[in-house]
C-alpha cells in the first residue's frame, strides 16, 4: 500500500487506517459523527493527497480535454475549476474529475485516487495528434481540504492573500505561511472551503500548523463520504461508474451535448429517447440503514439497488441514493428496501439533503 506524506501524522493523531484507492489513509479520528459535524459547525481538515494530478499543456490543450471530457473548457475563465467526466465510448464513466485551467494551454485534471492509473493511461491512449503535453504529477503534489464555516477565517490567519477574491471555482497561487501554494475554493462537503496543492514537504508542514487551531479537526474517509452524500454529490463506483452514465446520475449540467466528446452519441440518444434508470433519493420511514447493494422494490417488483446510505450523524433522518428504474423514480412514491430478512418502508424524495453554503 502506498502511504501519503502525512501518514505518520495520522498516526500520532491516533487515527483509525484503513486501505483507500491503493492508498494507507485515516477513516476517523475520533468518530465520524463528531467530525461530520466538526465541519457542519466549524471547519475540518481533510487529506486528500491520495488524490491524482496529471497537466496537460501545450497549444491544443482545450481542444483535446474538450474532447476527452463532457463539460465545455471554451466556457471556463482562466483560474477557475470545472467539473467534468472522462467516458466510455458506451458513455459510462472512466472518471469523474475537477479541471483546473490556468489558461487555454495549460490545465490541471484532479482524478480520484483509485482510478488514477488507468485514467493516466487512457489521457495517454487518446493523445492522437494533439499538440500537446501529458504529465503525471501525483508524486509530486500533495493536497489538503478545510472545509467548513470556520475555514475561511483560518486559512486567512496564515496568508497575506485576500481570500475573499476567491470565490466558488477561483483558484489563485500565493504564499501560505511561507509556502508556495495553489489555492482553490470549493467543497466536496457542501460547506464553503478550500484545497490547498503543495510540494509534498509544504503540505507536511502546513498539516502540522492548521491541526493545531482550536477551530479545527481532523477528519478522515469516513466524514468525507458522510458529508459529501448528506451534500448530494456522486461517489466514483457508486453513483456514477462504468455502468451509470452521468445522466443517469443527474450530472446533466457537466455533459455539454452540443460538443464532441468520447461517449457524447451515447447519452444524445439516451437524452432524446429518454432514460431508463436514475438515480433517485430516498427516505427510509422505518428503522434500518440502507447499505450499497441492497435491492429496492415497489410492491413485488425489484426496481433497483442502493448505492449509498447512511443516518445522517445528529439527526433521525436515515438517508439513501439508488439507481432504479425510470418508472418508478417519482417523487413521493412509495417503495421498500431489503434489509437482510426484511423489507423497510420508504419514500421516493428529492436529493437535495442539505442546503448548500458555497460562497458564490
Amino acid at each position: 500500500m502506498k502511504k501519503t506524506i502525512l501518514y505518520d501524522e495520522h498516526l500520532k493523531h491516533g487515527a483509525k487506517i484503513v486501505e483507500f484507492g491503493g492508498y494507507l489513509m485515516p477513516i476517523e479520528y475520533t468518530n465520524i459523527s463528531l467530525e461530520h459535524q466538526a465541519v457542519r459547525k466549524r471547519s475540518g481538515l481533510f487529506d486528500v493527497s491520495h488524490m491524482g494530478e496529471i497537466e496537460v499543456k501545450g497549444r491544443e490543450a482545450t481542444e483535446f480535454i474538450n474532447y476527452l471530457t463532457t463539460n465545455d473548457l471554451r466556457l471556463v475563465g482562466h483560474k477557475k475549476m470545472a467539473y467534468s467526466l472522462m467516458l466510455y465510448e458506451n458513455g459510462g464513466v472512466v472518471d469523474d474529475l475537477m479541471v483546473y485551467k490556468y489558461n487555454n494551454e495549460h490545465y490541471l485534471l484532479v482524478v480520484n485516487a483509485g482510478n488514477k492509473d488507468k485514467d493516466y493511461e487512457w489521457i495517454i491512449n487518446h493523445k492522437g495528434n494533439f499538440d500537446i503535453e501529458i504529465n503525471d504529477l501525483s508524486d509530486q503534489i500533495s493536497l489538503l481540504a478545510i472545509q467548513g464555516p470556520y475555514s475561511f477565517k483560518v486559512l486567512q490567519k496564515i496568508t497575506d492573500f485576500d481570500l475573499n477574491s476567491l470565490t466558488l471555482f477561483d483558484f489563485a497561487e500565493f504564499m501560505v505561511l511561507g509556502k508556495q501554494c495553489m489555492v482553490s475554493r470549493s467543497g466536496y462537503t457542501g460547506e464553503d472551503g478550500f484545497e490547498i496543492y503543495a510540494s509534498n514537504e509544504d503540505i507536511l508542514y502546513l498539516f502540522k500548523e492548521l491541526a493545531s487551531f482550536p477551530e479545527v479537526s481532523l477528519c478522515g474517509l469516513g466524514a468525507r463520504d458522510t458529508l459529501r452524500f448528506e451534500a448530494a454529490m456522486p461517489l466514483y463506483g457508486h453513483e456514477i461508474s462504468e455502468d451509470i452514465n452521468p445522466l443517469e446520475a443527474g450530472l446533466g449540467f457537466a455533459v455539454k451535448l452540443d460538443k464532441d466528446f468520447i461517449g457524447r452519441d451515447v447519452l444524445k440518444h439516451a437524452k432524446e429517447t429518454g432514460l431508463n434508470r436514475k438515480i433517485v433519493g430516498l427516505e427510509l420511514l422505518e428503522k434500518g440503514i440502507a447499505r450499497s447493494g441492497y435491492e429496492v422494490y415497489h410492491g413485488e417488483e425489484k426496481i433497483g439497488y442502493i448505492t449509498t446510505g447512511y443516518m445522517i450523524p445528529n439527526t433521525d433522518k436515515t438517508l439513501a441514493f439508488a439507481l432504479v428504474d425510470a418508472r418508478y423514480s417519482s417523487i413521493g412514491m412509495d417503495v421498500s428496501i431489503q434489509i437482510r430478512k426484511h423489507r423497510v418502508a420508504s419514500k421516493i424524495r428529492n436529493k437535495k439533503f442539505l442546503e448548500k453554503k458555497y460562497i458564490r
